[in-house]
């Protein structure tokens, strides 16, 4: 971005009217009571020249003397400058085929300027959001539905909680969300797991806590499953087992075996491996593969090598493809990922491991990879499939695409700006590692959401407590 640049044609005097009267030059108070102001404008056309006031104890204006087009002018012999008038609201305009365009900024500029918008055309802008990841497009949406007679529409805003909460903006969602007189269950639970995939479980088993004393509304098995994300968020062990049992002694409501892996996450994320085999153990149904599946991954997480092969034998009992898939190497599958590049300039720019880096992003990754050396990173070079060497594999690693996103957003912003990365995998443990200590170098928050949650980095820490 950058500073602007001002020259003297930035600059004129606003003069007064022409009934003010000036007092002399040679009055000492001239420079206490002129009424003339300084005020920055944009470059005007050159005013007509006129030949200062000259008095016996003043010295000719070095301005004139070297031409210069900025001069003083009489008041009365200035022409003043047009105003800017507003250009009149479109009429023909077709909101909804620009929105199906893609072009949603321009959309939103035509109904600002006055061209009539009905929910339908409210209802695709938001949805456009949704599709674009674009927190800014979504604020300037939900800016001009403010002030159109649609700002109390409950759909419309309970889609603008929905954008607000895909988008990873938790605050702006709960202020639309307070604001609603009318909420279903289905909000309810979009919020509280809302809260949960941004890793701030507390604040979801807070609105928990105030939906049951409201009363108003009767919980069902989907907000429970939230509330034990929540508290697996959290790390909340007691109160995970607390909500399990209030399902069934207060609500009624058997738990499923979604319900069960909810617990398992809480005790798995929490790190009490040995608890959470005792809990499968005396679950009254079958452990299904995906039981196996968290199991095993939080026993790679913590480190325990008996438990994950474990894991991985049980596993390959339940499922005999996954042994056949084994023996056979299948092509690793292409990765695509989407980076919203930066919140206001209202674009989402797709970059892959195999794109070349652009304009300067190269130098400063180089630069930030020799900081993040230099702040304890060791490549971890577990995630690298390939049957290459150490080096090979640390080189790989560098060259992820969420690191090249992160790379040509630092150079794309400005400082402190928060940047948001959306990628269509689960982001590997390296990368995991490596975003924490670039968010603690570069002193911004980095929000990454893979196809599981949202990970907000910040000061060398993600929201996920790194487990996810």
């Amino acid at each position: 971005m950058g500073n602007p640049i001002f020259s003297s044609a930035h600059f004129k005097l606003i003069f007064p009217p022409p009934s003010a009267s000036l007092l002399p030059l040679k009055d000492s108070t001239f420079r206490r009571t002129s009424p003339l102001k300084t005020s920055c404008t944009f470059s005007a056309p050159n005013y007509t020249k006129s030949k200062p006031h000259q008095t016996p104890h003043s010295r000719p204006s070095r301005l004139h003397k070297n031409k210069s087009k900025t001069t003083i002018s009489n008041p009365k012999e200035t022409t003043p400058a047009p105003q800017n008038l507003q250009s009149p609201p479109p009429t023909d305009v077709d909101l909804i085929s620009l929105c199906n365009e893609g072009k949603i900024q321009e959309a939103i500029d035509c109904i600002s300027r006055g061209a009539e918008a009905n929910y339908y055309v409210f209802e695709t802008l938001i949805g456009s959001c949704f599709g674009s990841k674009s927190l800014e497009l979504g604020k300037n949406v939900h800016e001009v539905m403010l002030k159109s007679p649609f700002s109390r529409n409950v759909e419309l805003n309970v889609k603008l909680v929905e954008m607000y909460v895909k988008c990873g903006n938790m605050k702006s969602a709960r202020k639309v969300f307070d604001r609603l007189r009318e909420r279903s269950l289905g909000l309810w639970h979009l919020m509280i797991n809302g809260y949960a995939e941004n890793g701030e479980g507390h604040n979801g088993l807070i609105l928990f806590e105030k939906m049951r004393k409201l009363g108003v509304l009767r919980p069902n098995g989907e907000i429970f499953l939230a509330v034990l994300s929540a508290c697996a968020s959290e790390g909340a062990v007691k109160e995970g087992f607390l909500y399990f049992e209030m399902m069934e002694s207060e609500y009624g409501i058997l738990p499923g075996i979604q319900h069960y892996l909810g617990v398992i996450d809480v005790l798995g994320q929490a790190g009490h491996l040995v608890e959470a085999l005792e809990f499968i153990e005396d679950m009254p149904i079958e452990p299904t593969i995906e039981v196996w599946k968290v199991i095993g991954n939080f026993a790679r997480i913590h480190g325990d090598i008996e438990l994950e092969d474990h894991a991985e034998e049980l596993l390959k009992e339940l499922d005999s493809s996954k042994s056949i898939a084994d023996k056979i190497p299948t092509p690793l599958r292409k990765r695509n990922y989407e980076f919203n590049m930066l919140e206001g300039k209202n674009k989402v720019s797709e970059l892959r491991s195999s794109n070349p880096y652009k304009e300067g992003a190269n130098e400063k990754f180089k630069g930030l990879n020799g900081q993040m050396r230099d702040a304890g990173y060791v490549p971890d070079t577990r995630y690298v499939l390939h049957d290459i060497d150490e080096e090979a594999k640390e080189q790989a690693l560098m060259y992820h695409s969420e690191r090249l996103a992160i790379a040509y957003g630092l150079i794309s912003t400005p400082a402190r700006t928060t940047l948001r990365i959306i990628k269509n995998l689960r982001i590997c443990g390296d990368c995991h590692n490596a975003i924490k200590i670039m968010s603690n170098i570069v002193g911004r928050e980095l929000i990454v959401r893979d196809n599981k949650r949202f990970h907000h980095f910040r000061d060398g820490k993600c929201s996920c407590g790194d487990y996810w």
